[in-house]
């Protein structure tokens, strides 16, 4: 290898994100109610835990720029109602902040889990999709990924598409792509909403509440960090099969729209008379 070519070599690396196995206690740190976040399966699993006196969370310790983040989770089993399991990215700025949300809102047994979604962009949110899923996401581990480019934000369950929001900038509307994010986890008390609009409350006889996550997996560009990180097209996320749904995705994508969405805020007349921009642009 040649000088000139070593050094082209270097460049590379330094502008892409490096990937390598997220480790909780490298990676993350606990926010909210030490107590209640706990290592456990020798430390490969971190387990929530919400009772009477708190709920608790996490959080990375670094933000990222764009890139792919998942977690497995398992999420509250039987009586879940009330509870609000989050796994989301945000970038803790209070006027303008963006965000990016899974929110798994708890049910009364042998109800469907309901997986809803947010996407705040220069401070304005208030764009909830909700899904039922279509398994029991309490009876085992399932994957959940937010993907993030200059082209769009996707939310998987599974690797499949269930929420995407494109970057219609040139249209006006706002898209989340100057702030860096941190990845956060919160399990809560939310039953002045979260189930059936606040009609069902917390059975506070069946807490504790367990939710359980494993095998944390970010590639994404780490901020601060190399400053072509976020934008090289070194990085896979920014490859031209990344700009949009392959056509396998697409046709998954209707799937779930078609058979498991409950609500969506672009069809909400009487929440908004008028359809939000971003409704007409494609979402």
């Amino acid at each position: 290898m040649t000088t000139l070519q070593l050094v082209l070599f270097t460049c590379l690396l330094a502008t892409v994100a490096v990937a390598r196995p997220v480790s909780f206690v490298q990676d993350f740190r606990v926010t909210w109610a030490d107590s209640h976040v706990r290592q456990v399966e020798s430390g490969r699993t971190i387990q929530l835990v919400l009772d009477q006196s708190s709920g608790c969370g996490f959080a990375s310790k670094s933000k990222f720029l764009f890139g792919r983040v998942t977690m497995k989770i398992k999420l509250i089993a039987g009586d879940s109602a009330g509870t609000v399991t989050a796994f989301y990215m945000n970038s803790d700025t209070d006027n303008v902040r963006d965000e990016l949300d899974f929110e798994f809102l708890g049910n009364r047994s042998g109800q469907p889990y309901t997986v809803q979604t947010n996407v705040y962009a220069h401070g304005k949110g208030d764009r909830e999709q909700r899904v039922n899923l279509w398994f029991d996401p309490a009876a085992d581990y399932h994957s959940y990924t937010i993907f993030w480019n200059h082209h769009h934000v996707v939310f998987y369950v599974d690797s499949i598409p269930i929420r995407v929001y494109k970057n219609n900038e040139a249209r006006g509307i706002p898209f989340p792509r100057f702030q860096p994010m941190g990845v956060y986890s919160t399990l809560w008390n939310a039953d002045n909403w979260a189930t059936r609009g606040g009609l069902e409350k917390i059975n506070w006889s069946k807490a504790p509440f367990y939710a359980y996550y494993k095998d944390f997996d970010i590639e994404a560009c780490s901020i601060p960090g190399p400053a072509a990180c976020a934008s090289s097209s070194a990085n896979w996320w920014f490859g031209p099969a990344y700009q949009q749904l392959s056509p396998a995705e697409a046709r998954s994508y209707r799937w779930v729209r078609m058979n498991h969405m409950i609500y969506d805020y672009c069809a909400d007349r009487a929440r908004y008379p008028v359809v939000p921009p971003e409704c007409t642009a494609g979402i």
